[in-house]
């Protein structure tokens, strides 16, 4: 009796003739190898392959042209940042927030004739150096504020960039009134006569007593009162010289409030209450290498190094007519016990 030789799939022949078995083929015998067809999402055509490339490129040439015009967006720059500096420990957290020293809100509302235009050249030298925002202004002769303009100019402070310095020539605001953060203030004034002195002769002759100046600052004055000797106006009582009102420096301290610019014991008392509640410090001009060291201890984030520039021999000055070797008068000591009394009376302790 013949066996029956068994059939391979391998052989050529149809193993199935009659058709496969329901429910599919079964796994292919022997070497069989089978085709796996692509996942559907795979599958693309030559058209789909050309628009992503052309995509891939209008997105590079329109980054590039983004970059020629104005650079990368800024989150890539403090991306890029915060990934160069990162830790182990801050991976995974947010970019660390930007150190403010404090007080980061000063203000130095300077009082004319005090030295004022030396201590902003050196601000400003000091701004660049150590990278604060000196926040200044173009009005010099405006130091009374009606409500809304304090509260305008309270608003375009509190907004500037911190650590700011705001200075301008400007009676005392109240921040906290108008619903800002009280800022640190700082000022300097000095002697009461040597002052006044200064005020007289600016009046008359500018800075440099040179007479392309004086007809530029006080042209309706009339020739004999620009030439008044001091001791004349003093002695004889003219207004210039005898007015207590005139040049009056208590409401810098004492504020926007009327009755800062009366003369008398309330307007004192409330410039020595906020002197003591808002100024960090007050200096006086005639010791002011005093005060610039003061200043670079108290706030070194802005003053560091300031005492240096200023004896620095190549430093510009402002020059002072009075502080530049001219002596007082000797009928301007009688000022004291007359219209600058309560001015002398600021500056005792």
């Amino acid at each position: 009796m013949k066996k029956k030789q068994q059939q391979h799939p391998s052989s050529g022949e149809d193993p199935w003739p009659h058709g496969a078995p329901v429910g599919g083929a079964p796994p292919c015998l022997g070497g069989c190898k089978r085709r796996i067809p692509l996942l559907p999402f795979l599958r693309f055509s030559l058209r789909d392959y050309g628009f992503c490339m052309a995509t891939l490129l209008v997105f590079c040439l329109g980054s590039l042209f983004y970059q020629l015009s104005g650079g990368p967006p800024r989150f890539l720059l403090d991306l890029r940042q915060y990934l160069g500096n990162s830790t182990y420990l801050d991976d995974h957290g947010p970019p660390p927030s930007k150190v403010l020293p404090f007080p980061s809100q000063v203000v130095y509302n300077r009082v004319g004739k005090c030295g004022s235009r030396t201590v902003v050249l050196l601000l400003r030298i000091l701004s660049e150096k150590h990278g604060f925002n000196l926040v200044t202004s173009d009005i010099h002769n405006k130091t009374r504020l009606t409500k809304n303009e304090q509260m305008e100019l309270i608003k375009n402070v509190s907004t500037a960039e911190q650590p700011y310095l705001f200075t301008r020539h400007v009676h005392f605001l109240n921040f906290s009134r108008f619903g800002g953060d009280q800022p640190v203030y700082i000022n300097i004034i000095r002697d009461p006569v040597s002052r006044f002195l200064s005020n007289y002769f600016f009046r008359r002759f500018g800075d440099w007593r040179g007479e392309q100046n004086h007809m530029i600052r006080t042209p309706s004055m009339r020739q004999e009162e620009r030439y008044l000797d001091i001791n004349e106006c003093i002695l004889e009582n003219y207004p210039e010289c005898s007015n207590p009102r005139l040049f009056y420096i208590i409401p810098y301290f004492c504020g926007q409030h009327p009755r800062c610019r009366e003369p008398g014991e309330w307007a004192l008392e409330r410039a020595k209450m906020n002197v003591n509640e808002n100024f960090l410090l007050v200096g006086i001009l005639e010791e002011l290498e005093d005060v610039l060291l003061l200043l670079e201890r108290f706030l070194p984030h802005y003053f560091k190094g300031v005492l240096s520039i200023y004896k620095d021999p190549g430093q510009k000055r402002a020059p002072d007519l009075i502080t530049d070797g001219w002596e007082p008068p000797r009928g301007c000591w009688e000022l004291n016990s007359g219209p600058l009394e309560e001015q002398t009376a600021f500056l005792q302790p």
